[in-house]
């Protein structure tokens, strides 16, 4: 009891001092005065200069933001009262000049069921856009602005077949409406597949952690000499903002299609004139890898070679053809069937590795434009 009271007592000093230092440090304050007519700005420490890197990426910025465009798409919707029709704005996205006739290239899925599109410029001059062409299954489209030549330029190219992991990467774009943003990081993976508008697979897909949030799509991926590497496409996120996973198409298939798109207006692609089962058909009847053919269209070039499709016979079906390889690689599904014939050009012969009534066999097609 003696020794719980002498802890009062001491509580009670205690406190009491700490009262007192309070007391003095505000009475301190109060002397002070509040302002200083003598207050001027401090003087600026001194740097050594810019880091390398840091005039690198100054320089590309200065060099290629005039190519990066801000795009606003508009659509039309009818209210449900009055049933009037109103333009209503969509969203928005970034694209990039591809030449001075006023081509620009963005993501397909930026300008989709879009009823008009405008075009910014960094000059912040706004063009009208009309659709030059669309590949959904690559997501790149084509549009074309009527600025002179004088205000335009175009990105400079790069390649992406010959990129490596740990590479420096750059984005420009107009991410969240706040045009002309540029973030930096390198290069995570490569050669990874993402699904595009139509559920095709776009296939050898740069991964990369340079900031990419909604907005950027559409924008460029610039190497460290500032040339055109990927068109920012797509990223992984459960919230809806950057979380440090972002895809692009790379500059190869752009520099592909692009061309094609100009050319035609759409994606002029080989093919075989057949359809297809779906995997989940094919194995339910029984087969275990490959792609059964289900149809070969009369008059084709599969029919003269003939490739057989399936068919309905008395209690069952007579299995066609099942696809297993093309020109000796493998194939599983119809999106590998695609990617592989893809390689090769319209009127070029390929060679089908198929299973025809158990039996492993070959046959020599030449490739067509299909639809």
């Amino acid at each position: 009891m003696i020794f719980f009271r002498k802890r009062i007592k001491a509580g009670y000093i205690l406190a009491f001092f700490s009262m007192v230092a309070v007391a003095a440090i505000l009475g301190a304050n109060r002397a002070r005065p509040l302002h200083d007519s003598t207050a001027m700005p401090r003087p600026v420490a001194s740097r050594n200069g810019l880091a390398s890197n840091e005039l690198n990426n100054i320089g590309i910025f200065q060099r290629v933001a005039s190519s990066v465009v801000f795009i606003n798409t508009l659509a039309l919707e009818r209210d449900f009262f009055s049933l009037d029709v109103h333009e209503l704005p969509r969203g928005t996205g970034s694209g990039f000049i591809w030449d001075r006739e006023g081509r620009i290239v963005t993501n397909y899925h930026v300008i989709e069921d879009a009823s008009r599109v405008e075009v910014t410029l960094a000059d912040n001059s706004t063009w009208k856009a009309v659709l030059v062409g669309a590949a959904p299954d690559k997501d790149l489209a084509v549009l074309k602005i009527g600025a002179p030549p004088e205000r335009l330029s175009p990105i400079p190219l790069g390649t992406s077949s010959d990129l490596q992991v740990g590479q420096t990467v750059l984005a420009i774009g107009n991410p969240f409406g706040l045009d002309q943003t540029m973030t930096r990081g390198i290069v995570s993976a490569i050669g990874r597949e993402i699904k595009s508008v139509t559920g095709r697979k776009i296939r050898g897909v740069i991964q990369t952690d340079a900031s990419i949030n909604p907005g950027n799509s559409g924008g460029p991926l610039l190497d460290s000499s500032g040339r055109l590497i990927g068109i920012n496409t797509a990223i992984y996120s459960p919230s809806g903002a950057s979380a440090g996973i972002g895809f692009a198409v790379p500059v190869d298939e752009v520099n592909r299609v692009v061309p094609a798109l100009i050319r035609d207006g759409k994606l002029v692609r080989p093919g075989l004139a057949i359809s297809v089962a779906g995997k989940s058909l094919a194995r339910r009847l029984g087969v275990k890898r490959g792609i059964l053919v289900i149809r070969v269209v009369s008059g084709s070039n599969a029919a003269r070679a003939g490739l057989r499709g399936s068919y309905r016979v008395w209690g069952g079906i007579e299995l066609g053809d099942v696809i297993i390889g093309v020109n000796g690689e493998p194939v599983d599904n119809y999106d590998d069937l695609m990617a592989e014939i893809e390689k090769y050009r319209i009127g070029s012969e390929v060679v089908l590795q198929i299973i025809r009534d158990n039996h492993p066999d070959e046959i020599k097609v030449t490739l067509e434009e299909v639809k």
